[in-house]
């Protein structure tokens, strides 16, 4: 038996100054790379971004909800697109109308006009279970176009919701980044999507003039980096981390954690918080960008404590 621990604690032993090696010799040859803070991020944080607009006040992504978070003074928009048979840009959550509109179908396969005549408010409802916006001439779908040109203040989070093996995904990266260029609103826009394979034909574009965030894949290898305590390993490839507080029981929001991405200029951001206490606690913690779908419970917070 004594043979037996013997051995274990050894093999132990063996192990640890192995990992001990790979530690001290990674982190003496490793030069960590540390982003460049893009214009995007030069404006004073916290950022307080709607969620699809004022979505949990009005229809998300309508002229009703981004007028809504207006009133609240936000920093800009969290936003999805989606393109449509005549590869309009078109700011939708789901790949099908069903859910938010009265009509149905997929959006890929609907041509901008066709969209423009569905009601966008009809499945709306208030705390008190009322459809205050069905038939409102605002409650139709906005093209990022309209969006961009309507509120030329605001900060725009895009993410591509268009899958990359799609046809339409195939198209949305090439789309969009000539309608940024377009536009002239390469500092006033942020580019993500969970799918990394967007997020790098994006870049294939855009280089490093344009904001990028962090996908699926990028999010976990820098968080098993960290826990892993090979840290310097890693090196980023995103100006920020749009993350929700929790992702399948790891806590996305500790203080070390954003601590670690701040050192190396990226940005954090977590998405969707509702309770104004959250709110304030990832403030305290260092969260640069706060998504919301109530911006009413954000300008109040930070109207009373900060």
């Amino acid at each position: 038996m004594r043979k037996c621990i013997k051995g274990l604690m050894t093999a132990a032993g063996i192990t640890g100054g192995i990992i001990g090696g790979l530690w001290l010799g990674t982190k003496l040859t490793t030069e960590t790379k540390v982003q460049h803070i893009k214009p995007y991020f030069k404006r004073r944080s916290p950022y307080i971004f709607a969620h699809r607009g004022a979505m949990g006040l009005a229809p998300e992504h309508t002229k009703l909800a981004f007028d809504k978070a207006n009133e609240f003074n936000v920093d800009g928009f969290e936003i999805d697109i989606r393109l449509t048979r005549d590869e309009e840009i078109v700011v939708l959550h789901d790949a099908y109308v069903d859910r938010t509109s009265d009509g149905a179908g997929r959006v890929s396969n609907l041509t901008l006009a066709e969209l423009k005549q569905l009601d966008f408010g009809h499945h709306f409802r208030d705390v008190e279970g009322n459809t205050p916006f069905r038939g409102h001439p605002d409650a139709n779908v906005l093209t990022l176009r309209e969006l961009i040109e309507n509120y030329p203040d605001k900060l725009i989070n895009i993410e591509i919701k268009d899958r990359p093996e799609t046809y339409e995904g195939s198209l949305m990266p090439t789309v969009l980044y000539r309608l940024i260029k377009e536009l002239g609103v390469e500092d006033r826009v942020l580019v993500t999507s969970f799918h990394d394979a967007q997020i790098n034909r994006f870049r294939l574009y855009s280089g490093d003039e344009i904001a990028l965030g962090a996908g699926k894949d990028q999010v976990k290898k820098a968080y098993l980096s960290f826990k892993s305590g090979f840290s310097h390993l890693y090196q980023p490839d995103a100006d920020t981390f749009q993350i929700p507080v929790d992702m399948k029981g790891y806590p996305l929001d500790s203080e070390r954690f954003i601590a670690f991405l701040q050192n190396l200029n990226v940005a954090v951001g977590y998405w969707v918080v509702n309770d104004m206490d959250k709110m304030d606690e990832l403030i305290q913690k260092g969260a640069h960008t706060i998504v919301t779908d109530f911006p009413d419970i954000s300008h109040h917070l930070l109207n009373q404590r900060y």
